[in-house]
């Protein structure tokens, strides 16, 4: 009698850690996430990072980052005090999902993206430091929108307005909609721009060693052109921020397509309703960290270039918080 007790309360308090998990850390995350993209905005936005191709993608992938974080965290949030309409509404819990799953798209393939460009940047060929032009940021972005929407809209036909489909994890209709939301979606928008981030990356500290290396033992005009770039203080801290960036960001996504390769493997294999009451609670504690994990990724960005910016981009945060502190005052 008193292990069957003991097996109770030990499902009773994994849920309510879960639910606690929910409750406060996802405002945690909701509050900073908000402030630190909007201080982004504002930062990037300036006129020094203006015309720059990497800030330009740092700019877009903060304001999609809002998106993802209003879209995945308010329903979550008012669930865990209140009635959520998203949960007893199919358009409204297919809208969320659609807009969830496109900023979250967005958001990673734009990261790439702007390492792709640092890797660019670190090239000693001078035809392919031409590559790196705003036009061409603005193009991969419009492109990378335009994907992320076509690759997302068939979710979608996939979500249904009940609570244990919409903010968990069972949320496809059929065996062919958790097929395509599980892996398609953990290929398409989280391995594949994560394992490009992480070579893109490994190609710049190459670069940028070798080029080091190089100036020591000598110059010629090539030389002297990597050198003239990396005294540009701007692309020098934006090089630091992407790498920093990547690695954090890979730390904190990458769970989430490894939970979803589990789910179709559980889905393959129809072990879901064969587990027991133990192991469900465990799944879904997991299944809500890492998810939170993911959305603290589109939260962090601001706080990671304030640490690894340089003096550059804390000035121009200190001078805008200055100024929106007279504002108040005046």
């Amino acid at each position: 009698m008193s292990s069957t007790l003991s097996y109770e309360d030990l499902i009773a308090s994994i849920k309510d850690a879960t639910i606690h998990l929910n409750r406060y850390l996802s405002i945690i995350i909701f509050l900073s996430g908000i402030i630190g993209n909007i201080l982004n905005i504002f930062v990037l936005s300036k006129r020094v990072f203006f015309s720059n191709s990497c800030a330009f993608l740092f700019l877009i992938s903060s304001i999609t980052s809002l998106f993802a974080i209003v879209s995945g965290l308010t329903s979550r949030i008012v669930a865990n005090w209140t009635v959520d309409l998203v949960s007893t509404v199919d358009w409204l819990c297919q809208f969320r999902g659609f807009i969830l799953f496109s900023s979250r798209t967005v958001v990673l393939w734009l990261i790439m993206l702007a390492t792709a460009d640092r890797w660019l940047l670190s090239c000693a060929d001078i035809s392919r430091q031409q590559l790196r032009t705003l036009k061409n940021a603005q193009r991969g972005t419009i492109s990378v929108i335009i994907f992320s929407i076509l690759f997302n809209i068939p979710i979608t036909f996939c979500y249904k307005s009940k609570y244990d489909q919409c903010s968990n994890s069972s949320y496809g209709k059929s065996l062919s909609c958790r097929l395509y939301t599980d892996l398609f979606y953990a290929c398409g928008a989280i391995l594949i721009p994560s394992l490009l981030m992480g070579c893109f990356s490994i190609l710049i500290i190459y670069n940028v060693r070798h080029s080091l290396d190089y100036l020591k033992n000598g110059t010629n005009t090539t030389m002297i052109n990597i050198r003239m770039r990396y005294t540009k203080k701007v692309d020098r801290q934006l090089i630091l921020m992407s790498l920093i960036q990547v690695f954090v960001v890979l730390i904190l996504v990458f769970p989430q397509a490894i939970l979803k390769l589990y789910e179709t493997f559980l889905t393959l294999n129809a072990t879901n309703e064969t587990r027991s009451a133990l192991t469900k609670a465990i799944d879904d504690f997991i299944f809500n960290f890492v998810i939170l994990l993911t959305y603290l990724a589109n939260g962090l960005p601001f706080y990671i270039y304030l640490f690894s910016g340089g003096s550059l981009f804390r000035k121009i945060c200190w001078q805008l918080v200055k100024s929106l502190v007279w504002k108040m005052k005046f």
